[in-house]
């Protein structure tokens, strides 16, 4: 109610006259009127209040808009400063792509000139080392040091050339085996994964292994004992490998520590026959693969061991096994250094040691050892791999095939072989 109401009722209140009989109608009416004018001020002032707010919103309408305009108009001007210093940058982009490509051709034509120069002038031989040393502890059978292997085929090939390789796929990790039974009448592709590890895979033939879905083909066999390194070997229905034996300063983990060869029937699947290496302070023999301290190896003559001690940590050493009982029949000094070796194999009684670079470069021959003392030093190829861009982490020879299986960071990798005789000249 306004300021005027109250009088206005002490007004009607107070009269007397001949309308007394109306007054509770014109105090109604009264009231009614007031509260009318009431609501209309009480709007106006709602009125009011709604035109100030929106004013106030204008107004920070009119800042916002001001404030987007000037905030577009820097960006025009860091988009127009911008667009010269980008096809500035994209200039100079291809012009460092032209030249990385050019030194690329180079690298390349560089690196034909010096295979062929290397042809023309091999790398000088290694030296036989004539320094006996005496056998192990733990030698089972003769165990002679250092003389002349007397061969029991008549196998006198030689590697001349690495001809190609065949990249089947990528299973597992960086470092693992895979192979095929020289000696086994079925196709079956046997896939060791890991250097520590205890299940192998076993595929019935090459074409399953290379499916998409390949584990879904393959068995699997459990060994009793986790194998160390990527040394394994399966050869004539058995799997060789080396296992850390237990027990031993440290539980058997420092290096000083001998290894257990294991032979293991797969068809049967139990242990039949186990040794422990003739050989103490065992170190990797290969440099780029630390964690393989023996590498087994079969070619036409049988069972080969590479390996390398703390008394000579310079170079490989070489041991022929009797596959029957692990014997240790022979072990050899070669003079084939560890340093930048990546892995080995054996061709008719001769040691090939692959080398390489860290970071992986181009594998290749580098040395020889023919433990017969048929194929000289001076009469040894020594060919590059074709090209790729890892590292050898196992190398198998098949003596059937004349293939070699690698396995390269990952992949699986089948080498065909050029051979020659011993005797011919390089």
């Amino acid at each position: 109610m306004g300021p005027c109401t109250p009088l206005l009722i002490l007004f009607l209140l107070s009269w007397s006259g001949p309308l007394q009989g109306q007054q509770h109608h014109l105090v109604e009416y009264m009231e009614r009127r007031l509260a009318a004018l009431e609501s209309s001020d009480d709007q106006w002032h709602c009125s009011q209040r709604t035109q100030a707010g929106g004013q106030e919103v204008g107004e920070r309408l009119a800042q916002c808009q001001d404030q987007s305009s000037r905030h577009a108009a820097e960006l025009r001007d860091f988009k127009n400063k911008m667009l010269p210093l980008l096809e500035v940058a994209e200039k100079e982009r291809e012009a460092l792509r032209t030249e990385a490509d050019t030194i690329s051709g180079r690298v390349d034509r560089l690196e034909r000139e010096v295979d062929y120069l290397e042809t023309q002038n091999p790398a000088l031989p290694c030296v036989e080392v004539e320094e006996k040393v005496s056998g192990g502890p733990g030698t089972k059978g003769k165990g002679r040091r250092n003389e002349k292997y007397d061969m029991v085929t008549d196998c006198g090939y030689t590697i001349s050339q690495v001809r190609s390789m065949k990249i089947l796929k990528r299973f597992g990790g960086p470092a693992g085996l895979w192979t095929k039974d020289p000696m086994g009448p079925t196709e079956k592709i046997y896939v060791l994964d890991g250097t520590q590890n205890d299940t192998a895979f076993v595929f019935p033939r090459l074409r399953d292994f290379t499916l998409a879905m390949a584990a879904r083909k393959a068995s699997r066999v459990r060994v009793p004992f986790p194998w160390v390194g990527t040394g394994q070997l399966v050869y004539g229905g058995f799997l060789y490998y080396a296992r850390r034996p237990p027990g031993g300063p440290g539980g058997g983990s420092e290096l000083e520590n001998t290894l257990q060869l294991i032979k293991f029937h797969l068809a049967n699947r139990t242990v039949v026959d186990s040794s422990v290496f003739p050989a103490e302070g065992l170190i990797p023999p290969y440099g780029l693969t630390a964690d393989t301290y023996i590498d087994l190896a079969a070619d036409e003559e049988g069972l080969w061991a590479v390996y390398a001690t703390r008394e000579d940590d310079r170079h490989l050493c070489l041991a022929k096994l009797d596959p029957q009982t692990l014997d240790t029949e022979q072990q050899w000094d070669t003079p084939c250094p560890r340093e930048n070796a990546e892995a080995a194999f054996v061709i008719c009684g001769t040691l090939y040691v692959v080398y390489n670079t860290r970071p992986a470069s181009r594998a290749r021959i580098q040395c020889s050892f023919d433990a017969s003392g048929t194929l000289t030093p001076e009469k040894a190829a020594l060919p590059y791999f074709p090209r790729r861009y890892g590292a050898h982490a196992s190398l198998r020879y098949n003596p059937r095939e004349r293939q070699l299986y690698a396995w390269d960071d990952g992949y699986q990798i089948v080498y065909k072989l050029d051979m020659r005789k011993k005797e011919e000249e390089v």
